[in-house]
């Protein structure tokens, strides 16, 4: 729908009000053309979120050192089908190919996953996280206080019901001391403060830290973060190397908790294009990220580190997150895919990834060659 959102778009050309991207390394610079730009300036979705909205934190912040970030951000669900001339590209770059006339497959029958204990001499810890968003509502990025509140009152009111093995307790931020937060986030268990450029220059900071918090259950093995940079972030997890206990938690515990939203009278937000739909880009479809820390050594020193983890579709971060750098070899090892996949094909990769890994990490510690190991290019 168009909308004189601002007078300023009647005042000025769309040329003159082209960012400036000549200095930046992401999806929305690569594929934000002029005349995309002079397309959709005026355009906005029914909550009023418009393209200047959708591309300010990929304006904000150049690039990343580690990753190639995708620059642009949802405010609503229909932000994806009110600036698809953008986000199409965006989404087909970002996700290998997955083009606007595909459809997302899911799967989140645990059974279906083969193998799945990993050697917990190199593996410390298992985890697998996924977003989900309430349809009615506006993403982070763009919501008020009320939605954002209702956001919180529906899930914690949901998560309150369960029962046995995912009894918890909901911790609103707004009660925590600053030492309880450090150490929840120490610990891995909460988010970071606002400071991400991510979260402070796409607005999803506002309010902070009205009605956000974290909820897990006894065993401190299955979380909800509410109203970080999705409505909520579902995360299953456990130290060791048994990443098929942890995939079967995260199934059942997500599919109870949709189970009460939906008794609720409410639903997530999923086409059968996108998946499930978030805030960023790159989190459509299954949103799942599958991560394990992992003692690599000597894999860590190899020339070809790189190439392998790009041929098996997995990424390597710090195990302090994204803007961390590995200690001591460790990494934190995860799928490089979200969407196009199902929730068990990503898993697999990861498993069956990592376990390549250690057997080549364990073939360089005794001095023995590698290559015969090495996958074909894909």
């Amino acid at each position: 729908m168009a909308s004189n959102v601002k007078s300023a778009y009647n005042r000025f050309p769309a040329d003159e009000d082209f960012p400036d991207l000549s200095k930046h390394n992401n999806w929305m610079a690569k594929c934000l053309t002029k005349d995309i730009y002079k397309n959709l300036r005026d355009k906005v979705t029914p909550n009023g979120y418009t393209l200047d909205n959708v591309i300010q934190t990929g304006v904000d912040n150049p690039g990343h050192p580690f990753i190639y970030t995708v620059g642009c951000v949802a405010g609503d669900e229909e932000t994806y089908d009110v600036f698809a001339e953008l986000l199409d590209p965006i989404i087909e770059n970002r996700h290998s190919g997955y083009t606007k006339d595909k459809k997302h497959k899911t799967d989140m029958n645990p059974a279906n996953l083969k193998g799945g204990q990993l050697d917990s001499n190199y593996v410390f810890s298992c985890r697998v996280r996924t977003g989900r968003s309430i349809r009615g509502f506006c993403l982070p990025p763009h919501c008020n206080r009320a939605e954002r509140r209702a956001v919180e009152k529906i899930t914690v009111d949901a998560l309150a019901k369960l029962t046995e093995d995912f009894k918890g307790k909901y911790y609103p931020l707004v009660t925590m001391t600053e030492e309880e937060q450090d150490q929840l986030i120490n610990d891995h268990f909460l988010f970071d403060k606002p400071v991400s450029p991510l979260l402070t220059c796409a607005g999803m900071a506002r309010d902070w830290p009205d009605a956000r918090g974290i909820w897990h259950n006894e065993a401190k093995n299955f979380l909800v973060w509410v109203n970080e940079e999705d409505h909520t972030r579902m995360i299953s997890m456990e130290t060791g190397g048994n990443m098929a206990a942890v995939f079967k938690r995260f199934c059942d515990g997500i599919n109870k908790v949709e189970s009460l939203i939906k008794s609720d009278g409410y639903e997530f937000m999923w086409n059968e294009h996108l998946g499930y739909v978030l805030t960023c880009p790159s989190n459509l479809g299954t949103g799942l990220r599958g991560g394990v820390h992992v003692k690599l050594v000597n894999m860590a020193k190899h020339p070809k580190f790189d190439e392998i983890l790009d041929i098996l579709r997995l990424q390597k971060r710090g195990t302090g997150g994204v803007d961390t750098a590995a200690e001591g070899g460790v990494f934190d090892i995860s799928n490089a895919d979200r969407l196009g996949f199902s929730e068990v094909e990503l898993v697999q990769g990861v498993i069956d990834g990592v376990s390549l890994l250690i057997e080549m990490e364990k073939r360089l510690e005794k001095g023995e060659q590698i290559d015969d190991l090495i996958p074909a290019q894909k």
